[in-house]
């Protein structure tokens, strides 16, 4: 049997491409795993990555607490894309049997000396319309405090008995179908002990600011620099109105709203200016803008006193009741403060989380 004709040799150059295709294919694959391969865990669940950076905190239109306009830069972290629901709480206190300051009874050293003991009962601010002026009761404040004596709360709020996040309306209300609201009520230190059990942290101010302005430095707001209301559309739950009496609704709520009944900012979290006030880590001090450091500022070591002599903690983002006229606040380089256990209707939080 005659042989089988030797198979003719490839050319050089078929070889060359040969080799060559194999090589850029195993670079492929090396590239591949490099990009693949990240030190940050798996998406936590109801959590967005915050890429950190550097950005001017602080807002040009204050003249006091929020100013100077300052540079820092922030690490990356995850962030809740919400606000703590009611839900999310729920599971919290099933799990841990946790009783928020708002149920509890006040300490009697927290009480003025005239109150009988039979009406030391847990209660909790409540937002209720009231005909009365905002800036009437601006002066009448400024007044009592140039006089140096305690400040009164504004006529719109109610001390409500029996209120508190599962009666966020005061004691005869519900969160049944509310599932999805913002947990509400809810003071720094419920705010610290739930993001604890959650293996999760309160963000430091500059990491929550530098969040809800979605990429956008220096804008005037979360989405940008247009105000509320242009061509009919919001961005946000704020108040529309003559505040404190008259409650127009226009973005579609007189009160509260569910969570994402906004669009997202660019990193992809909701209700970042207005809905409810968020507690965050840092203590408050009005001059602290003024000696931050320009790397991850976590806040001054010790917070400035209220009217009530208790040290504050900052809170941010603002609430159904920022209206333009009398508080700005929702603005993402605003802030606000309270002592560790204020709580009231307009006020929850959400969480971060380490990425390592």
């Amino acid at each position: 049997m005659a042989a089988s004709p030797p198979v003719a040799p490839a050319n050089r150059s078929s070889l060359v491409l040969f080799l060559a295709l194999g090589i850029l294919a195993a670079a492929a694959v090396a590239i591949a795993a490099v990009v693949l391969k990240d030190d940050r865990p798996p998406r936590p669940d109801g959590m967005v990555w915050i890429p950190g950076g550097e950005f001017v905190m602080g807002c040009a239109e204050s003249q006091d607490q929020d100013a100077p306009p300052h540079k820092v830069s922030v690490g990356g972290f995850w962030m809740d894309e919400t606000e703590v629901t009611n839900d999310e709480f729920t599971k919290f206190v099933a799990a841990t049997n946790y009783v928020t300051v708002a149920e509890r009874k006040p300490y009697p050293n927290e009480l003025p000396a005239n109150v009988p003991a039979a009406n030391n009962v847990p209660f909790s601010a409540v937002f209720r319309c009231a005909d009365c002026d905002a800036k009437s009761c601006d002066e009448e404040n400024s007044r009592l405090a140039m006089a140096n004596k305690p400040q009164l709360p504004p006529p719109w709020w109610e001390m409500s008995v029996g209120a508190s996040w599962r009666h966020p309306d005061g004691a005869k209300s519900t969160i049944e179908g509310k599932g999805n609201y913002p947990a509400v009520h809810l003071s720094w230190e419920d705010a610290a002990s739930y993001a604890k059990w959650a293996g999760k942290r309160l963000p430091s101010e500059a990491e929550w600011e530098f969040a809800a302005r979605g990429g956008l430095n220096e804008a005037t707001y979360a989405w940008g620099n247009d105000p509320q209301g242009k061509d009919g559309k919001y961005h946000a739950n704020t108040y529309q109105g003559r505040f404190p009496a008259t409650v127009e609704g226009k973005d579609g709520f007189a009160g509260l709203a569910p969570v994402r009944s906004f669009s997202p900012n660019g990193y992809g979290l909701f209700d970042m200016s207005g809905n409810a006030w968020e507690w965050v880590q840092d203590w408050y001090a009005a001059d602290y803008y003024q000696i931050s450091p320009k790397k991850n500022p976590t806040g001054p070591a010790e917070g400035s006193a209220g009217p009530d002599g208790k040290p504050q903690k900052v809170r941010r983002g603002g609430s159904f009741l920022c209206a333009d006229e009398y508080c700005r606040r929702y603005l993402p380089g605003t802030r606000d403060k309270g002592a560790t256990d204020d709580c009231a209707s307009h006020t929850g939080f959400r969480c971060v989380k380490d990425a390592k």
